[in-house]
């Protein structure tokens, strides 16, 4: 037991540089929001519904993240600081992070399958800060979601989601085989996702736009100004 909190504890340090020793890390709520995650659900399990919403609601208080006590968690699950919300047939696999203020929300039932209205999200998962994962949805493999993305459909294993609502940019391989990618998203300056090309695109093509319209205006100045010119002689 000792040797997998401590396994544990490692995993949180590999992912976030700001902790000097493990004796920090046992002091983010992340950590005691999945301690108290484990006991409520195994009282959920053991249909002792009561007690286990009474924890649940103690470790809400306690670390400003919600985590229903039937939500199904693997091993590593790491929150990064807190207000986070993770309903009750959400299901999370091994080494999954998520950072502050995201949801991983449901749906009505009957849009779901036998009752599955929450998001699964599948192994080194990343999610981003203030990001929506909604209704039963399947995040793929090393997946990533971008800060305040809204997510309501599958995502491929390796895609990077971003925007409102979120679309797909998938990244190259190596890239996305990497061991961990903070906050989600590959950044370089102006920390703007790798291979989210199309912005770059328009404004090529606004420019280009532009270009020709000069062209036009100085091909039309000449033709007015030789008209003129005619007219006068």
């Amino acid at each position: 037991m000792a040797s997998g909190i401590l396994r544990y504890l490692d995993s949180i340090v590999e992912r976030d540089p700001a902790p000097r020793s493990r004796w920090e890390v046992l002091l983010y709520p992340g950590v005691w929001a999945l301690f108290w995650h484990r006991v409520a659900h195994r009282l959920f399990r053991m249909r002792l519904y009561f007690l286990a919403r009474a924890i649940n609601h103690l470790s809400r208080f306690l670390t400003a993240i919600d985590i229903h006590p039937g939500a199904q968690i693997g091993r590593n699950f790491f929150v990064d600081h807190g207000f986070t919300v993770i309903g009750e047939t959400a299901v999370i696999g091994d080494n999954v992070t998520i950072y502050q203020c995201v949801t991983l929300g449901g749906t009505n039932p009957t849009n779901g399958k036998a009752g599955k209205r929450h998001p699964t999200l599948l192994d080194n998962v990343i999610v981003g800060s203030g990001a929506q994962i909604l209704g039963p949805v399947t995040v793929g493999h090393r997946a990533r979601v971008g800060a305040n993305a809204v997510v309501t459909e599958d995502v491929p294993d390796g895609a990077t989601m971003i925007g409102l609502k979120a679309r797909s940019t998938l990244v190259p391989a190596e890239d996305w085989l990497k061991e961990f990618i903070p906050y989600g998203t590959p950044c370089q300056e102006p920390c703007e996702p790798s291979g989210l090309t199309r912005v770059e695109e328009l404004e090529r093509e606004v420019a280009s736009l532009r270009q020709r319209l000069d062209a036009l205006s100085a091909v039309e100045s000449d033709v007015d100004a030789g008209d003129r010119a005619a007219g006068g002689s």
